[in-house]
């Protein structure tokens, strides 16, 4: 650690040289047993906040509600795979400003951990990776691989052209930065994980560095430590409520004696997954660890502060124990803040519990005005447009194709197969990621499900009609080393009992542009989109009734707000206030399910299962 004290001091002179009315410089160190900010011990309260997740017009209500919660750092993730959608296309604008959304924070009186990766996890899809990765044959992710390594080194250095400037000793709020992310519990390679830190520090990033990994008091934990750390650099574990932060920071300690002790992710909650219960944790668990962390001179993360909400096809997907499981739209995680926002028990229990364990009083900031919530009276969705209208120019293909192989993110993928001969017995997709509509002229045959490892059907086929099967990316895997092959789509093949389908035609359907649709009154069969409006006086959050539609993606005003599924937990999808208006609002859904509710309503409460 002295090592890592004498490298920030050699940078100091450089920033202390600007201007007198430039930005005020701070220094800050990272001594045996603990940090230290312009020369005074400083104990890092920091809550995550994302700024993808968070309507850019509420980045600063959010701020305002950590630091009156007692935290003086936000923690952030950087998102790779929204700031480069496609190789070499980058947008750091609007929604994506992450130096404003910095600014923001410093403004507000928060300093800055960040995590720009490039793998993130976070229940994101594909662990903030872009899915053009998986176009290149045979390509490792956070492997040796050099062609991945280029990637991230061009990644990379865009994100320092973007925020270095922002680093403490240049009068900016970042405090440190992270390198990758959980590697421990992924994989062993070295090599891989200095070239990481050697990205890093090549874009500009030439402060305090730090890494992350999660250790339960398991047998392997020493062992994961040291293939996801550095020995010059700060270590930091993430602790699990199942455990006491005593046993975990036991495992840390082990590994390195002589350390600031940080957590840097505190799980107060946890993500909700696709068919599974809404999950909440009590607050007298997180405030017995935030005690026990401050009157250790433990600092901390909270891990959600305030999640909010993975919006249109973002949401990530675990792998446990073999099963493919999707995460929702909602990332509420029994945040302090909920997904609109606003402060729940446990806020105000951990704000006490803070405040309670403060070595000197400390006055926190007042709350900020609440952003109203509106209700929204039911109004029907009474035109429709089928599918068939979004089809694009066709792509001929032997066999399926991927997603990916495809230049495809996200969305929907539609696969036809001319029937030139009657057909009775089992058909089977290999393999389907991750959800399959199948059917013939417009009749439903039988679904597939990813998650239950579906894979065959028992079909009766007529010829001279197309077999059709719409495929769903219901988000790729954000953790394991499942990743390596997750592609979407239909990625193997189609078999019959007489043999392999051969012939397709297939059509990429993101969903990104409805602009060409033609709605009317139509009776609608099979898939199809749905249009309805309603008028408001005044704007405000509101959450949007899903309860008795069947499966698909909710558009507001041209924003798609992500997904719902009658199975839950999530039954209603929030709806910021930016992003409706005073006067007529349009509302689109595509729906998978020909039978089912066609009205809707706005809410001022979510609904779980």
């Amino acid at each position: 650690m002295k090592y890592v004290l004498l490298a920030l001091l050699t940078l100091w002179p450089r920033a202390v040289t600007a201007a007198p009315d430039g930005p005020k410089i701070q220094t800050f160190a990272l001594e045996d047993e603990e940090f230290v900010l312009d020369g005074k011990p400083h104990l890092i309260r920091s809550g995550e906040l994302h700024y993808p997740r968070v309507p850019a017009e509420y980045w600063r209500d959010r701020m305002k509600k950590m630091r009156s919660m007692g935290l003086n750092t936000l923690s952030t993730y950087v998102f790779w795979n929204l700031h480069e959608p496609k190789p070499g296309q980058f947008n750091f604008s609007g929604q994506l400003d992450l130096a404003r959304f910095i600014k923001t924070a410093a403004e507000e009186g928060l300093s800055v951990l960040l995590r720009p990766g490039p793998y993130i996890c976070g229940e994101w899809e594909f662990g903030g990776l872009p899915s053009w990765l998986l176009k290149i044959p045979d390509l490792q992710v956070r492997t040796s691989d050099p062609r991945f390594l280029a990637a991230v080194d061009r990644y990379l250095k865009k994100v320092g052209e973007q925020v270095s400037h922002l680093m403490l000793q240049r009068g900016g709020p970042i405090l440190m930065v992270q390198v990758e992310n959980e590697y421990g519990s992924f994989g062993t390679d070295r090599s891989y994980m200095n070239a990481i830190k050697k990205s890093v520090r090549n874009a500009g990033f030439d402060g305090a560095l730090f890494t992350s990994d999660s250790v339960w008091g398991h047998a392997e934990a020493q062992k994961e430590l040291g293939f996801g750390t550095f020995p010059e650099d700060l270590v930091t574990v993430n602790f699990n409520q199942n455990l006491t932060p005593a046993t975990q920071l036991a495992e840390l300690t082990k590994f390195r004696p002589e350390s600031p002790a940080m957590c840097a992710e505190y799980w107060v909650g946890w993500f909700d997954q696709v068919g599974g219960a809404h999950a909440v944790k009590s607050s007298s668990e997180g405030t017995t660890g935030l005690s026990w962390m401050m009157q250790h001179n433990v600092s901390f993360n909270i891990y959600m502060f305030h999640g909010g909400t993975n919006f249109g096809f973002m949401n990530g997907a675990d792998w446990n124990h073999g099963f493919y499981l999707p995460d929702t739209t909602n990332y509420d995680y029994d945040a302090p803040l909920d997904e609109a926002g606003r402060p729940t028990p446990k806020f105000f229990a951990y704000r006490d519990t803070i405040a309670k364990n403060l070595p000197e009083k400390e006055d926190f900031p007042a709350l900020p005005q609440e952003i109203p919530m509106i209700s929204i009276p039911t109004f029907a969705l009474s035109e429709n447009a089928p599918l068939v209208q979004l089809l694009p120019q066709p792509i001929s293909s032997e066999r399926p194709k991927s997603m990916e192989d495809l230049d495809q993110a996200y969305g929907f993928i539609l696969y036809q197969h001319m029937i030139t001969a009657p057909y009775r017995g089992l058909l089977e997709i290999k393999d389907v990621h991750d959800y399959a509509l199948v059917s013939q002229g417009g009749k439903p045959l039988g679904t597939l499900d990813r998650r239950l490892k579906q894979s065959t059907l028992d079909l009766r086929l007529e010829a001279g009609k197309p077999l059709e099967i719409l495929v769903e990316n219901m988000g790729r895997l954000n953790f394991s080393t499942e990743m390596q092959d997750e592609r979407k789509g239909i990625t193997e093949s189609v078999l019959s009992e007489k043999g392999e389908l051969l012939g397709w035609t297939i059509y990429t359907l993101p969903l990104d542009n409805l602009s060409t649709l033609r709605f009317g009154k139509q009776v609608a069969t099979g898939p199809a989109f749905y249009r309805g409006h309603f008028d408001l006086a005044e704007v405000g959050d509101t959450y949007l009734d899903t309860r008795g539609w069947g499966k698909g993606v909710v558009f507001i005003n041209g924003h798609n707000l992500g997904r719902y599924w009658r199975i839950g937990p999530q039954h209603a999808l929030y709806c910021p206030a930016s992003w409706l208006k005073k006067g007529k609002n349009e509302v689109i859904v595509f729906d998978l399910d020909s039978m089912g509710q066609r009205t809707m309503q706005g809410l001022t409460h979510p609904v779980y299962d």
